[in-house]
């Protein structure tokens, strides 16, 4: 019996990749959004004031969204990775190379594009892993 190609194991595996990404982003977002008093010192100790947290939890929505979108998933990838690659280039400027932050942004980053190239048949037609 042969699989179609929207059930297929890696298709599946990559859902669930992106979905944890797509609940992770917007459980940030919407803590940034509307409890930011959370982040508050964490924000401050990375050097972004804490009234910067409505514009970072608006973006952190906007790119989960774009993402979970199957028309807009690749530009909501690219938007991904561009923000966690920020934050984790903040994390790097504050010393703190190999933090549990940046750790997570790196798989979060990973993850994206993993769920992505595993439930997306163009993109594995593009970037093939094997000749």
């Amino acid at each position: 019996m042969s699989s179609t190609p929207g059930t297929s194991a890696a298709v599946w595996i990559g859902r669930v990749f992106s979905g944890l990404v797509v609940v992770a982003l917007l459980a940030d977002g919407l803590v940034q959004l509307f409890a930011p008093g959370l982040t508050k010192a964490e924000m401050e100790a990375s050097g972004f004031p804490a009234s910067q947290a409505l514009p970072l939890g608006i973006i952190m929505l906007t790119c989960a969204i774009l993402y979970a979108i199957p028309r807009t998933a690749v530009l909501g990838a690219i938007l991904v990775t561009g923000f966690l690659g920020g934050a984790i280039c903040t994390h790097f400027r504050l010393g703190e190379l190999g933090s549990p932050p940046q750790l997570i942004c790196l798989l979060l980053g990973a993850l994206t594009w993993g769920g992505l190239y595993l439930r997306e048949t163009r993109l594995r037609e593009l970037l093939p892993l094997a000749a």
